[in-house]
C-alpha cells in the first residue's frame, strides 16, 4: 500500500485494508474512479473523479481494476 504524505499533513492512498487508516487520524474517503461495464460487455475505468482519463475498454473487470490501480499509483499518488 502506497501512502503519499503531503507537507500539509494530508495523506492520500488507494484504499486498502492492509493498514488501519483510522490510526492515522480523521478519514475522508472519496471515490477515485468508476469501473463500469460497457453496453457490449467490456469494462472501462473512468478516472474523472481525480481529473484522469477513461481507460479501456478491457475484456474483464479484473483488467479494468488493475489498470485503475496502476494509473492511480503512477499519476495520482505523486507529490504535487
Amino acid at each position: 500500500m502506497q501512502l503519499l504524505i503531503e507537507p500539509n499533513g494530508v495523506i492520500r492512498c488507494v484504499y486498502d485494508e492492509q493498514l488501519d487508516l483510522l490510526s492515522l487520524g480523521r478519514l475522508s474517503i472519496q471515490r477515485g474512479s468508476h469501473v463500469e461495464p460497457t453496453m457490449d460487455g467490456q469494462w472501462t475505468a473512468d478516472l474523472s473523479p481525480v481529473q484522469g482519463p477513461e481507460l479501456g475498454p478491457f475484456a474483464t473487470r479484473t483488467e479494468a481494476l488493475t489498470a485503475e490501480r496502476q494509473w492511480l499509483e503512477t499519476h495520482w499518488l505523486t507529490p504535487t
